[in-house]
């Protein structure tokens, strides 16, 4: 079988020609507004009875969509058409949230009313709370994220069904809304601090820190500087395309699971340490490290292709030049150590050291092994004094209105069907089955 152009083929497609048999296939080009052409294959299996082989969909694309565009070799990402850096300096959190959601960047009255409806949905049912005490008090912050949001369902009778737009639409509020309440419930409740509830009076980012460190026993006041670094990291982690969490959010939409139980889906494929657990990887890392003065033997080791040792939070699977949220990220995470005042803490005192080496070492430089958005985000996260077991929820607050807006968009799309991959089976060919007695 080859790729040919076929005499009768037309001008945006590409030809394939079964030569063992003689028959061919005309697969168009399809092209999207920016980024490569792509090879609409639909037809193969039908038409020439082969199917494509490409494990982790490196080189697949599974939908189209009008949310998120990413180029990593130019290092740049867009929402909706604008560039991260842009918004990241321009806009909050919510604002963002309207626009991935609704396609447009909301103007004074509808962010207002938007806003609005935010605050005014953070609270979640009072049997809710009760839901918590069937965790065990160790458990893993993620795992009761699972649960809870999985649980959503049970309580909100009245936004699960996904006909209805205006059921999906308050069901994407509501998601939005109580995240950081059942996150920051998560956190209170493994340290076994009382539950706070949510404030009207702050914003999303400011909210979400009061509920996590405040207590009854006196006022807590919430840092600007560090309320603005929040809503910067929930900004630039709202999505990323179709990564492993998205595709799951939409893999599990597609057979028509509800809102709730879709986006638990998507909490349980970031929990991996390979996608939403890297931050939480890098201080591990540091903490191996242990030393400043032991910064060479590990970057040696990271250096020797024979030697397992990798540096976490450099360099990036979709990014091959620098990480366009790291450069912001870097940015919010000097001026948050700054306002800290933080000057004898051995862990961030090894991660500056090891950054400054990372963007002067000819090695790392040559090899674009830039510190990543993960490398400061886990850095900030331990300034302000985030344990490493809640640096993935935090991950999850901040992706739920891209997971949401994803999956919202791919319930609005006629050519949507039921996700089904195909395998290369490798295993045993049809056999005899032989009695127990006579094996």
């Amino acid at each position: 079988m080859s790729q040919d152009a076929g005499s009768n083929a037309p001008k945006d497609s590409v030809t394939l020609i079964d030569h063992s048999t003689g028959n061919e296939l005309n697969m168009p080009l399809l092209e999207g507004t920016v980024g490569p052409k792509v090879i609409d294959i639909r037809k193969l299996y039908s038409e020439l009875d082969y199917f494509t082989f490409d494990p982790g969909f490196m080189a697949t694309g599974s939908c189209d969509s009008r949310i998120t565009y990413i180029d990593g070799d130019a290092g740049v990402l867009l929402y909706r058409g604008y560039r991260i850096d842009d918004l990241a300096k321009h806009c909050d959190f919510p604002e963002v949230s309207y626009l991935l959601l609704k396609g447009e960047l909301p103007d004074e009255e509808k962010k207002n009313k938007f806003v609005s409806d935010i605050t005014y949905h953070t609270m979640v049912h009072e049997q809710l709370h009760k839901f918590y005490d069937g965790f065990r008090r160790d458990a893993h912050p993620m795992a009761i994220m699972c649960g809870v949001v999985g649980a959503l369902s049970a309580f909100y009778h009245d936004s699960t069904d996904i006909s209805d737009p205006r059921q999906r639409m308050i069901a994407s509020y509501r998601l939005i809304a109580k995240m950081p309440t059942i996150a920051a419930w998560a956190y209170k409740y493994a340290i076994g601090q009382p539950f706070v509830y949510p404030r009207n009076d702050l914003s999303y980012a400011a909210d979400f820190i009061h509920m996590m460190f405040a207590t009854p026993c006196e006022e807590y006041i919430v840092s600007p500087t560090i309320s603005r670094a929040m809503d910067r990291i929930l900004t630039l982690h709202a999505d990323h395309e179709q990564n492993a969490s998205t595709s799951t959010v939409r893999l599990a939409g597609s057979s028509g699971a509800n809102p709730f139980a879709c986006i638990a889906a998507g909490i349980a494929s970031l929990w991996g340490p390979a996608h939403g657990g890297a931050n939480e990887a890098v201080l591990k890392m540091l903490n191996e490290i242990g030393d400043v003065k032991k910064i060479p033997e590990f970057v040696a080791k990271a250096k020797d292709k024979d030697d397992p040792f990798r540096l976490m939070g450099f360099g990036h699977r979709v990014y091959k030049n620098f990480d366009p949220r790291a450069t912001l990220m870097r940015e919010t995470c000097h001026e948050v150590l700054g306002e800290l005042g933080i000057k004898d803490d051995p862990l961030l005192d090894l991660a500056m050291e090891l950054e400054k080496i990372a963007l002067e070492d000819e090695y790392f430089v040559e090899r674009k092994l830039y510190p990543n958005v993960d490398f400061y985000s886990g850095i900030i996260f331990k300034a302000i004094g985030i344990p490493e077991s809640m640096f993935t929820v935090l991950f999850a607050v901040a992706r739920t209105v891209g997971w949401i807006s994803q999956w919202n968009e791919m319930i609005e799309d006629p050519g949507q069907k039921i996700g089904r991959p195909r395998q290369l089976y490798i295993g045993e060919t049809e056999r005899d089955f032989v009695p127990l007695g006579d094996r």
